[in-house]
């Protein structure tokens, strides 16, 4: 099953320098880990603030709760999931 996530850096929370290259580099890993694994099947960066929109694919939405709070960002209480929800294919492209 698929579902879709999207999250914000907590900069309202959290200054700049929070974000230090040390804690990206490490969300970065773990995001390319979770893409080996299967998990995360895409990742955009947001255009209109610092967060993230990921697809994943998953057994269920526990999973996909545990794979977000893996991120290092989120471990440190910097990323606030503003929404996650599942997807169903669309019916349009099926048969009449």
């Amino acid at each position: 099953m698929q579902f879709l996530s999207l999250s914000r850096r907590r900069t309202d929370a959290f200054p700049p320098e929070a974000f230090t290259p040390e804690l990206t580099a490490r969300e970065g890993q773990r995001v390319r880990e979770l893409y080996a694994a299967g998990l995360l099947r895409q990742v955009w960066k947001r255009a209109d603030m610092p967060g993230a929109a990921i697809l994943w694919e998953a057994a269920n939405e526990a999973e996909v709760h545990a794979a977000l709070a893996s991120l290092p960002i989120a471990r440190a209480g910097m990323l606030e999931i503003v929404a996650l929800t599942a997807l169903e294919p669309y019916p349009g492209f099926g048969p009449r």
